[in-house]
């Protein structure tokens, strides 16, 4: 009797036990559902926001993010490509994704305008002759027509303070084919390469884009400024093309003219 009693107790105890592990990996699992989601949080508080619109432009995809700051990404990458974020009182942003990136929960913190900041240009440009070969940086994303060699916009902005300086802030470049792109291993072109895109502020060059990347920051000289400005991108040639002019293919997004404080960034 007291064998078949404990035999008994012992199924119970199995029985509880794995009872006990289910509910565990359930709410385990509810957890990792939670993150696995892609969120826009804003990146001073961190608090969600909503009605963000994200998009990636040259798959022509589009969506917009909920109520608690979450969205979906339900298009198929294969390539580098630049992903948007834009919402009313916030600055532009923007990211290079690939397949790798987009398959992992992406928190994206996005920053209130500022005093001074101007949007030069928020969607995405093609700069190029839409000549370009399959091992060209990023060429599998390339859906827009090219519209052009450069990019020329002009814009007003406000007179500096003495504790201010101005930049320009390039969101997301790809398709650079430069020499240090290509050491950096950002395309399979086996031996030629372009020059950099160079960047014009009212005439004058400021810069210059050698990699593929996000957020790219030019100085602005304080004497080049004026009260109405104009910013010139030009993109690169072939460097080993001498019979015609192979301007490089590069895409763009999110350009903006920002004023920082450099107070804010001296130490005693």
């Amino acid at each position: 009797m007291i064998k078949k009693l404990c035999i008994i107790l012992a199924l119970l105890m199995i029985c509880t036990s794995n009872i006990k592990a289910e509910v565990i990996s359930g709410k385990v699992n509810q957890n990792e559902m939670l993150k696995s989601k892609n969120k826009i949080v804003d990146s001073y508080t961190q608090k969600p926001v909503t009605g963000a619109a994200v998009s990636i432009p040259s798959l022509g995809y589009r969506t917009t993010s909920s109520s608690d700051g979450t969205f979906e990404l339900n298009t198929q990458i294969n390539d580098k490509a630049i992903l948007s974020v834009q919402k009313d009182g916030y600055r532009p942003f923007s990211l290079t994704i690939d397949e790798n990136i987009a398959s992992k929960p992406l928190k994206l913190g996005i920053e209130k305008s500022k005093m001074g900041d101007v949007t030069i240009e928020s969607e995405l440009c093609h700069l190029g002759d839409d000549v370009y070969s399959e091992t060209s940086a990023n060429s599998a994303e390339f859906k827009g027509k090219s519209a052009g060699a450069f990019f020329s916009k002009k814009f007003s902005t406000k007179t500096l303070r003495p504790n201010e300086e101005a930049v320009i802030i390039i969101g997301s470049v790809i398709g650079l084919d430069t020499k240090m792109a290509k050491e950096l291993g950002q395309n399979q072109i086996a031996y030629v390469y372009s020059s950099p895109t160079e960047i014009f502020f009212n005439g004058e060059k400021i810069g210059e884009l050698k990699i593929n990347g996000d957020n790219q920051e030019i100085s602005i000289p304080r004497q080049l400024l004026r009260d109405n400005n104009e910013l010139t991108i030009k993109t690169g040639r072939n460097l080993f093309q001498h019979a015609y002019i192979d301007y490089d293919d590069i895409e763009i997004a999110n350009i903006r003219f920002e004023i920082k404080d450099k107070t804010m960034f001296s130490y005693k």
